[in-house]
């Protein structure tokens, strides 16, 4: 892939005034691109996040380079900013993001009844919106998506090609859903009797609130009764399964291929590694870090980093990984001592049947 070009080369002093920071170093050294520490090239603008990656930042031949501190050996220009990553990312989206410019909307909707629709849309052919269905302003919806009745979209929303938004469901503002993901789609509720699986209707609804990201193919189900709800500024990434009545508390970031079982409430800024699995009905602290493949099915309290399956404290999940890996050799120093006990265990036996002997022919 090519490295990011920007529409006009900016200088250094430019960027200084979108992020702030202190420059060692010429400050009309023109920037033309945007690379990783190891793509970097003499136009591009690279960053150094910590003090790990500074000992490769000395045979960069960057440009420039956002720091975290002054790197005294390193001899091309730097910005000192407190948080290089944050700065970049900066610089990506003022110089580098194109500008969305609104096209309208498409003579290849479907439009039902009483739909609503902001100022300045941009909706794609084939998107279809049921009835009494609210559309903000500057909100982009890209071919395939569909909006059921009585839904909500929040201004300057973004909903990628074949995203489903079910009836009854509420986004806010800045939301970005990307391709596949089904919002609102029926929880998993049955009630068992003589054998069958009889379906519970699911009757509730789903709100994403403002600044939450849904990566690709994640679905989010509705509720049983009340509301399926993803509080603001969390990132979820793809594959992941939401299921009924799960709250998630705000600026959380699930990994791929998580799956969070009906009816479980998360905090806010908790962590949750790939692959991870949630139980139902549990509830999880606030600021928890879940990690990668682990197996939560009780509650965690606040401020706790848990792994292992079952999820236990980080530091006992890391000596039961540990063990594991020496079962093999565990098990053999098992059989072992238990033929050696079995051996002792049956000196005492033969002694005491000499003795016996002994006894019988005096």
């Amino acid at each position: 892939m090519a490295i990011p070009q920007l529409p006009t080369p900016v200088t250094l002093a430019q960027i200084q005034q979108l992020v702030g920071g202190t420059i060692h170093g010429d400050e009309q050294r023109q920037i033309f691109e945007l690379a990783g520490l190891g793509e970097s090239t003499p136009k591009a603008l690279s960053f150094v996040a910590n003090d790990k990656a500074a000992s490769a930042a000395a045979h960069v031949g960057a440009a420039a380079l956002l720091v975290h501190r002054h790197l005294p050996d390193v001899t091309v220009p730097q910005l000192v900013v407190p948080h290089p990553l944050m700065a970049f990312a900066q610089v990506a989206q003022r110089f580098c993001t194109r500008p969305i410019v609104p096209r309208g909307i498409s003579e290849n909707v479907v439009q039902g009844t009483d739909v609503t629709i902001g100022d300045t849309p941009s909706i794609w052919p084939f998107v279809t919106l049921g009835d009494r269905v609210t559309i903000g302003a500057r909100v982009t919806l890209y071919p395939g998506v569909f909006v059921g009745s009585d839904s909500t979209i929040g201004d300057d929303s973004v909903l990628y090609p074949n995203v489903v938004v079910r009836e009854g469901c509420v986004l806010g503002s800045r939301v970005i859903v990307h391709s596949g993901t089904v919002i609102g789609a029926d929880g998993f509720g049955y009630a068992q009797h003589q054998g069958r699986h009889h379906k519970i209707p699911q009757i509730g609804g789903v709100v994403i609130e403002d600044d939450v990201e849904l990566g690709a193919n994640v679905t989010v189900d509705r509720a049983t009764l009340g509301v399926t709800r993803i509080k603001q500024g969390t990132k979820v990434d793809n594959l992941v399964q939401i299921a009924h009545n799960v709250t998630v508390g705000e600026h959380t970031i699930i990994v791929a291929q998580v799956g969070i079982a009906g009816s479980t409430t998360i905090g806010h800024h908790v962590m949750i590694g790939g692959q991870a699995g949630l139980s139902d009905h549990i509830t999880i602290g606030d600021q928890v870090m879940i990690a990668a493949k682990a197996g939560v099915h009780r509650s965690i309290e606040s401020n706790q980093i848990v792994g292992g399956t079952p999820a236990l404290p980080r530091d006992r999940a890391l000596k039961v990984q540990g063990v594991i890996h020496h079962l093999p050799e565990l098990n053999q120093l098992v059989r072992s001592l238990e033929e050696r006990i079995a051996t002792l265990e049956q000196q005492p036996k033969k002694a005491s049947s000499r003795a016996k002997k002994t006894r019988s022919k005096k």
